[in-house]
């Protein structure tokens, strides 16, 4: 979607069609698309399809959200059922079948996101699509290899969400002009994620109990649909200017200095911090990979701010609020990685569930999740950002203190049901909060970035926070031997996550307090 048509629409009042009709005048399709081509500044593409289209539409885009959290959950499941068949049992190890696929979801999407910009959104939608199904493909091809190359696929399988994410919402954003409608379809981008990690989970575990690579393998050919429902569904919207620009342009404007040594801050700092509870801290690689990935940091923000023409980040567009708003998204959602990891392990190896039935367990998260998505959409419209931010903060902590000091032998419908109700409060609380608050504070030329930087905070804290409690969990858990060591480092994992959240807590509150003063 070209900028300018971007601006078109959102210079569109809120209020000046409250129904979110379409103007008086224009009633069938085709005069709408003839308006739409003659540059009317009074509809939106949305407002040219169909009420069959347009919801059709919306679910192959929401697809994307689903996909993504259904890829980190069916791993999730059938963690031991992988690790067993690949030799792996230390859970500092299987981390890593986790922490990979997050890793390039959050590394790789600001570059998506421009791609998406000189490209086109539909086209690295179906891109993404695509390498998603491949990579999941050979995921599961990985049973005749060891788990280097199965590590390998799933890093490689979080390229794809990596570059559908920002193209997804940035086709919603440019499709739909301010208003309800738009922060409905936002709403239910938001409210597709725990019940996609729900069905991950639950198929897999179902599939497994055959063998576990046909959970993959039923993965890619789900996704390889996609790519087809994708192509014949969703709108092509104009080309944008950046399009048309030769391809030498094209390679300037990607800023393939910054991209370079910002992925390669993120991914060295990120490796060390989950390389060093398999192997320790003094091992030399990890902490000389550590540095170098450290020293990239300053390299990369130089270029941003006096190299690059046009930057990846651009640095001057943020601000303080941005900073606060990351801040707690990053504390959110790594302390969320930390849960999602350890629940699991907490069903599995504590109380000796199978993958199928603690899939059950999470099954609440779904709902909870839709009823999350559906609140936070009514309160973004009557509650400051800042306010609804601390709730989602306050979800997450009090989430993990629940789970964290849960006995073992304790009813299901006890502190493990209300935790699975509360947590994915703090979910979809906090996403649609942070890109509504980022979204205020930037300008329209840099609508992509703000999502597009909430997302990478989003994968890239998960994560980093399971390299954080990893560590932290070899170092009490006595080496794992018994049921109470394992329980031991769990709990250690989720104070990790606590402390995580109730930080998230703190800068929220500044920030809310911050936001006050200002007016």
């Amino acid at each position: 979607m070209p900028e300018i048509e971007e601006e078109k629409v959102s210079s569109i009042g809120d209020d000046q069609y409250d129904d979110e009709s379409y103007p008086p005048g224009v009633a069938s399709d085709e005069e709408k698309a003839k308006d739409l081509t003659r540059g009317s500044s009074h509809i939106s593409i949305a407002e040219t399809l169909s009420l069959p289209h347009e919801i059709a539409f919306v679910a192959v885009v929401c697809m994307a959200q689903a996909m993504t959290q259904a890829g980190l959950a069916q791993c999730l499941s059938i963690l031991r059922v992988v690790g067993d068949s690949m030799g792996l049992s230390n859970t500092s190890e299987l981390s890593w079948l986790i922490a990979s696929y997050s890793l390039t979801v959050g590394t790789f999407i600001l570059f998506a996101g421009r791609l998406g910009d000189l490209f086109g959104y539909k086209k690295m939608i179906l891109i993404g699509f695509s390498w998603f199904s491949v990579w999941s493909m050979i995921a599961g091809l990985s049973v005749y290899s060891n788990y280097v190359l199965f590590n390998f696929a799933r890093a490689s399988q979080g390229l794809g969400p990596a570059i559908l994410l920002p193209n997804a919402l940035a086709i919603l954003g440019a499709t739909y002009r301010p208003g309800p409608r738009k922060a409905m379809v936002f709403a239910i981008f938001g409210a597709t994620a725990p019940g996609g990690a729900v069905l991950g989970a639950t198929f897999a575990a179902l599939l497994a109990l055959e063998w576990w690579p046909w959970a993959f393998f039923a993965f890619a050919i789900v996704l390889a649909v996609l790519v087809v429902l994708s192509y014949l569904i969703i709108p092509s919207p104009p080309p944008a200017p950046l399009s048309n620009e030769p391809l030498s342009e094209k390679l300037h404007d990607l800023d393939l200095p910054g991209a370079i040594t910002g992925i390669l801050a993120l991914v060295l700092i990120n490796f060390a911090w989950n390389q060093a509870p398999i192997v320790g801290w003094s091992t030399p690689y990890v902490y000389i990979i550590l540095i170098l990935g450290l020293l990239f940091v300053p390299v990369f923000f130089f270029i941003e701010l006096r190299v690059a023409r046009k930057p990846l980040i651009p640095l001057h567009a943020l601000n303080t609020d941005v900073a606060f708003v990351l801040g707690c998204v990053a504390c959110g959602w790594g302390c969320f990685g930390i849960w999602a990891l350890y629940v699991w392990q907490f069903f599995l190896e504590a109380r000796h569930a199978s993958p199928l039935l603690a899939s059950g367990y999470f099954s609440p998260a779904a709902v909870s999740g839709a009823c999350a998505a559906v609140i936070t959409g009514f309160l973004l419209g009557r509650l400051r950002p800042a306010t609804v931010m601390i709730m989602a903060l306050t979800a997450f902590t009090v989430g993990s203190i629940i789970i964290a000091t849960a006995p073992v032998d304790q009813s299901y419908w006890a502190q493990c049901f209300v935790n699975m109700v509360i947590m994915p409060f703090g979910m979809d609380m906090s996403f649609p909060a942070a890109t509504l608050i980022l979204s205020n504070a930037v300008g329209k030329e840099h609508q992509g970035i703000a999502a597009s930087l909430v997302n990478t905070v989003v994968n890239y804290s998960i994560s980093l926070g399971l390299g954080f409690a990893g560590t932290v969990e070899v170092h009490v858990n006595n080496g794992g031997h018994t049921t109470e060591d394992l329980l031991k480092g769990y709990r250690g994992a989720w104070y990790v996550g606590i402390g995580l959240a109730g930080l998230g807590m703190v800068i929220s509150l500044i920030y809310s307090l911050n936001t006050r003063r200002s007016k």
